[in-house]
């Protein structure tokens, strides 16, 4: 995963983790808004009006419990209070509605307070024809209305301390009023005789007890105003007239058998609950409108709230973001930086300085990142690299600096080396000179040379790799023909090679030397990994990109990886540690650094005889034609020839792949046509001085002596090039008509036909001389 798809991530979660939780809060206080205003509606028109009902009820209790007792009751006050609680009922069932209480046990309660209603009416027949018991008609009125309040309890299901509180206290003054008005209709109950049996004198006594509890007990959890206005009550006369004749009835009752006889006193009992139930009413209605008015401030603050939430969390949130973009985006950018110049020092400014300290050239560390002593984490590791690249860049300084003074001890070493292999060669020329008539030394000078000139190669092995150059002594042009026979003469095997200059052609003077070293190691791998009797050919040809010198051998069979490996080696200069591993293998590093040298394509491919084929291409620039016309030298002196065996006449070849034969006080250029050992004369080869470091003098090869300089024994024969050829093949050719070749294809066959049996021929007569 990517570093910026690390950090988007590391500023999203957190944002939309507080964003949820945002979320979540508003939107929880905003359904705790709507709850409250659907409760405040629940309350104004379903409360308010169930209020009304249950002091309706209660009144219509009271008549009612004082007309079943005997009380003087006019039948107008009863269906006054009757009517009254009409209207409450209708007004209740009018604006009630279930839909708006979210508590299913509210609504239960409400759905049994509607069902008591519909008994109200069978009730008050009952009543009115005396049916039943009074204590079964006070007990119905006293149901409903305990049902009513617990009503209440359940209106609210807001999650709000403070509300909670005063729903509370209103359910308790709701409670307490109606356990003083249970008084009012058990001492209702007691008739013009003043007694009550013993259960409803109990009941009474609980109902004093209750009051009282409840009155001290709420009286605390009201507000200062409200609990003012409850002391005010708490010690009107009204109040302090209720207390006594509650007193004097727990204390001054007489017990007969009937029940109990209430004091004289209790006859004051109505004026004073008619004074204070109206101030309990007035209280009990004022803490009702209280709670809906501050559910409703509640519900609009916790709007207010809601607004600021968001607006507050939502400037938070654009605070983090911003800082959040901004901290992404700056280490973004620092980072970006960092890896564009790492990336750029690591893909182009290091590998080009190692390639020129490899090059042994001098290089400047400007473009190089230097530590800037940073403190920051990112800044370190900017200081990290930068160390790590001045560490490589020091260690690549100390290896190319050890690798060109190599270079130049191994050019140095090869250098003298090379000119005491040239004046051994100088050595055994003067000793072919002194000693030629021994045809046994001849014989073992040629083996002799053979190895020296091997030795010589191996040299020159060395100081190619070492970065030196071949010293080229030529200064003419050189045919095709030819260089391939001096190619072939650096090869110990030379007698296996097979040579085909297709195309009339000349190498220019200043590449002769590197291009024979080149195709004399194509040909030494070639002679080596082949059978001792299978032939290896060379043979060239012109072709659209220059001229084309293939090299075929009749060698084991190469998987084409090992052709891929061994292409690598022909077009990459490897480091020392890789010649080091292949040091029994170093020809092919050494042509490929020819070919790198001379612009050369240098190709391994299987031959179509199962071996491997050489293709080396090389640039048409490195070519010049042959002047034609030019008079073949004639050798300055034609001494007899050697006695040789007769040979069987044979059809003239093509100059480049006619052998020579030995000529007496001779020398020739070509070992490669040079007779087997034991002939009479030594085949020579043009010397090449080796390059001399600055200061030194090249040692001196040792005086040839003449034939002079030793009487009485015959100098050795010599050869001069082409003197072997017929006259009729050193004559100019004559300009042939451009665009038309006279010869049908039948001549044509048959002049290659020709040439064929001569090579054969030529072949059948070198191997009975060698054998």
């Amino acid at each position: 995963m990517r570093l910026r798809t690390l950090l988007v991530w590391l500023a999203v979660v957190p944002t939309v983790a507080m964003g949820i939780q945002v979320l979540i809060s508003s939107d929880r206080s905003v359904q705790e808004s709507r709850h409250l205003r659907k409760d405040v509606v629940a309350g104004r028109q379903t409360g308010v009006p169930l209020y009304q009902l249950m002091t309706t009820l209660q009144y219509e209790r009271a008549i009612t419990a004082a007309w079943w007792s005997g009380m003087p009751v006019s039948g107008a006050d009863l269906r006054s209070r009757r009517a009254d609680t009409d209207r409450a009922v209708a007004v209740f069932l009018k604006s009630s509605d279930l839909d708006q209480l979210h508590s299913d046990r509210a609504k239960d309660r409400l759905r049994d307070v509607t069902r008591r209603l519909a008994d109200l009416g069978a009730q008050r027949e009952r009543t009115d024809a005396r049916h039943g018991s009074p204590d079964d008609t006070v007990g119905y009125y006293t149901d409903m209305i305990s049902g009513t309040i617990r009503c209440y309890g359940d209106f609210s299901h807001v999650d709000d301390g403070r509300l909670t509180q005063e729903t509370t206290s209103l359910v308790a003054l709701f409670s307490a009023a109606e356990v003083v008005a249970r008084e009012d209709a058990i001492l209702a109950l007691a008739g013009p005789s003043g007694k009550l049996t013993s259960a409803r004198f109990s009941e009474f006594v609980e109902a004093v007890g209750a009051s009282n509890y409840l009155y001290d007990t709420v009286a605390f959890d009201l507000p200062l105003d409200d609990q003012d206005a409850l002391q005010r009550i708490l010690t009107s006369n009204a109040w302090q007239t209720k207390s006594r004749i509650e007193k004097a009835v727990v204390s001054e009752h007489r017990d007969v058998s009937s029940g109990v006889v209430l004091p004289p006193g209790v006859s004051d009992w109505r004026a004073a609950y008619g004074t204070l139930s109206a101030q309990l009413n007035t209280l009990d209605e004022s803490e009702l409108q209280e709670l809906l008015a501050h559910a409703d401030d509640r519900a609009a603050e916790l709007e207010s709230q809601v607004v600021l939430l968001v607006a507050a969390s939502g400037a938070a949130l654009l605070l983090v973001v911003a800082v959040v973009v901004f901290t992404t985006r700056s280490v973004l950018r620092r980072l970006r930086s960092l890896h564009d110049r790492t990336v750029a020092v690591a893909e182009e400014t290091l590998p080009d300085v190692v390639d020129r300290l490899q090059r042994g050239e001098a290089v400047s560390t400007d473009a190089l990142p230097r530590p800037e002593g940073e403190e920051d984490e990112v800044g370190r590791i900017s200081d990290a690299f930068a160390q790590v690249v001045a560490v490589s860049v020091e260690g690549h300084q100390k290896l190319a600096d050890e690798r060109q003074g190599f270079s130049v001890f191994a050019s140095g070493i090869a250098a003298r080396t090379g000119n005491l292999v040239s004046r051994q060669l100088a050595l055994t020329e003067h000793i072919q000179d002194a000693f030629g008539q021994d045809e046994a030394l001849l014989a073992d000078l040629m083996r002799s040379d053979q190895l020296t000139v091997g030795m010589r190669r191996q040299i020159e092995n060395l100081l190619i790799l070492a970065g030196g150059e071949i010293p080229d002594p030529h200064m003419e042009p050189m045919r095709i023909a030819d260089l391939l026979r001096e190619a072939a003469a650096e090869v110990e095997d030379f007698r296996r090679i097979d040579r085909h200059a297709m195309d009339e052609t000349s190498v220019e003077a200043g590449v002769i030397s590197q291009l024979s070293h080149l195709l004399a190691e194509l040909l030494d791998n070639a002679t080596r990994f082949s059978p001792p009797t299978a032939r290896v050919a060379i043979r060239s040809e012109l072709v659209g990109d220059g001229l084309c010198i293939e090299i075929e051998d009749r060698g084991p069979r190469v998987t084409a990886e090992r052709y891929e490996e061994m292409n690598g080696r022909l077009h990459s200069a490897p480091p020392y540690s890789v010649l080091a591993r292949n040091a029994h293998r170093l020809g092919l590093f050494v042509v490929g650094h020819l070919a790198d040298q001379l612009g050369t394509t240098v190709t391994l491919r299987r031959s179509a005889f199962g071996g491997t084929s050489a293709v080396v291409i090389v640039p048409g620039e490195h070519l010049v034609p042959t002047r034609e016309g030019t008079a073949v030298p004639e050798p300055a002196k034609e001494p007899a020839p050697v006695p040789r065996p007769a040979r069987p006449a044979h059809p003239a070849r093509p100059a480049e792949e006619q052998r020579p034969k030995l000529v007496a006080r001779q020398r020739t250029d070509d070992p490669a046509d040079d007779p087997a050992p034991g002939a009479s004369g030594l085949p020579r080869r043009p010397r090449k001085e080796q390059v001399r470091p600055a200061g030194n003098t090249a040692p001196e090869a040792p005086p040839r002596s003449g034939a002079g300089d030793l009487p009485g024994r015959p100098a050795l024969p010599e050869r001069v090039p082409q003197t072997h050829m017929a006259q009729r093949l050193r004559e100019p050719r004559a300009a042939e008509p451009v665009g038309r070749d006279a010869a049908t294809p039948e001549e044509v066959a048959d002049a290659w036909a020709d040439y064929e049996d001569s090579t054969r021929q030529v072949e059948l007569e070198l191997r009975q001389d060698q054998s």
